[in-house]
């Protein structure tokens, strides 16, 4: 007996869980919650964090290069000891003996010195920079259009969760009827008006939808948990849905396929960052320009400046050949170009199409759901005459149990084009989004 009751509660455990804790919550705290907190934003947000890192190592193409050392030597080198004195400032006329020339006493010296290098035409460097911006500006698009997608997919999300709350509410009004339905057939069992085997069938019917019951509230606990992985939240219980599932409007929706969408302009950006790097490739053949300077401090103290001195110039450089290196540097960098172009139109193509399907699936999933509303009048008039002649005794119990079933199929069917329907349209939206 003891372990029945075990059973029997281990049975009703899910029952339990979404019939308690239950957390009210509507579809709009939903889309807040989930574009403050989702991960993969989050994980957008630190790609264009990184690439507009690299966007800014890009302004050593214009600001100057700036460093500051201090170091100590000693020697006893002929050709650099004197060349130490002279940098001190200590030079006397004894130093010029050829004995003290050719064979010198160890000397120290102590440098402190600060040195500038200032670019002044790289032009390599400025397509970099144009790359590095394209590709900076891509990642925000493709931040964007992850936005777009996860708002279609918490709307999705939450249809669904309406969609579990539904089917809970349809089955268990059909439970109840099945269970009416049972108490009047073993009334008439009793009655001597029904044989043991259409009691029998009615007992299934009520255990048939008991087992359907029990997979709805499953589906329900499963939408709460995939909302709450979306919104990033730990809920400690079953979340209820306060909209409720109902048809949605038609809103307006562009009818063609915009360039300004947040995904074909990431695209586009990217295409223009190969062009800007294969631009760079091709300027790597011309000279640079470089100006340098540098202001230097010398004694035989360590961190003493009694001598000084200072150097600055310009440097034109130009790095002729490289064994054909950048020859196919360049090569690859234009096919790079040439491939994104290729792919921004096959996706452009793909997008289309899949708008274009995605109008169709709209049209027919209105046409499904003035269908599916007929006949769900039509199955519940059925079964309001069926279930009274029963009463009567006026019909057989197969032919209740018929309407019944079906009544309840057409029902979860309704509901589930209504789901259909809104989603269609949420999609196109989402198509079409600018």
């Amino acid at each position: 007996m003891k372990m029945s009751k075990v059973l029997v509660f281990l049975y009703l455990l899910p029952v339990l869980s979404v019939a308690q804790q239950t957390i009210p919550i509507s579809k709009a705290e939903v889309l807040n919650k989930v574009q403050q907190q989702n991960n993969n934003l989050k994980i957008g947000e630190q790609d264009v964090l990184a690439t507009k890192g690299d966007y800014n190592q890009t302004n050593a193409v214009f600001l100057p290069n700036i460093t500051a050392s201090h170091s100590g030597m000693a020697t006893t080198n002929p050709l650099m000891s004197f060349g130490f004195k002279l940098n001190q400032e200590i030079v006397a006329q004894a130093d010029f003996d050829p004995n003290k020339l050719n064979n010198p006493s160890q000397i120290e010296i102590f440098t402190t010195k600060l040195e500038i290098q200032q670019p002044l035409i790289n032009v390599d460097g400025i397509f970099q920079r144009k790359a590095a911006k394209a590709k900076w500006e891509a990642t925000q698009m493709q931040l964007t259009r992850t936005g777009d997608y996860l708002s279609l997919e918490t709307e999705k999300a939450y249809m669904q969760l309406q969609l579990a709350y539904k089917s809970v509410e349809v089955l268990e009004t059909a439970l109840k009827a099945a269970n009416e339905n049972f108490r009047l057939a073993n009334n008439s069992l009793k009655q001597g008006y029904l044989q043991q085997s259409d009691v029998l069938a009615v007992q299934v019917r009520v255990t048939d939808v008991e087992n359907q019951l029990q997979y709805a509230k499953s589906n329900v606990i499963n939408a709460s948990e995939y909302l709450a992985v979306l919104m990033n939240e730990k809920v400690s219980g079953i979340l209820k849905p306060t909209d409720s599932l109902m048809v949605s409007l038609n809103a307006n929706s562009a009818e063609n396929l915009s360039d300004s969408r947040a995904d074909i302009q990431a695209m586009e950006l990217a295409a223009e960052a190969y062009k800007q790097n294969y631009k760079a490739d091709k300027m790597t053949f011309l000279p640079r320009l470089n100006a340098f300077g540098s202001y230097e401090l010398y004694d035989d103290q360590i961190f003493q400046a009694d001598a000084n001195g200072y150097l600055f110039g310009a440097a034109l450089t130009w790095n002729i050949f490289e064994g054909s290196k950048r020859f196919g540097k360049t090569q690859r960098s234009k096919a790079e170009f040439n491939k994104a172009n290729f792919e921004l139109e096959q996706y452009k193509a793909e997008s289309q199409l899949e708008l274009n399907k995605a109008k169709r699936m709209l049209q027919d999933s209105k046409n499904n759901l003035k269908l599916t509303q007929l006949s769900l009048e039509q199955s519940e008039e059925a079964l309001r005459i069926r279930t009274n002649r029963f009463k009567e005794g006026l019909e057989k119990t197969t032919d209740l149990l018929t309407a019944e079933t079906q009544f309840s199929q057409k029902r979860l069917e309704y509901y589930n084009t209504v789901f259909q329907h809104n989603y269609a349209l949420a999609y196109l939206q989402f198509l079409t989004k600018n």
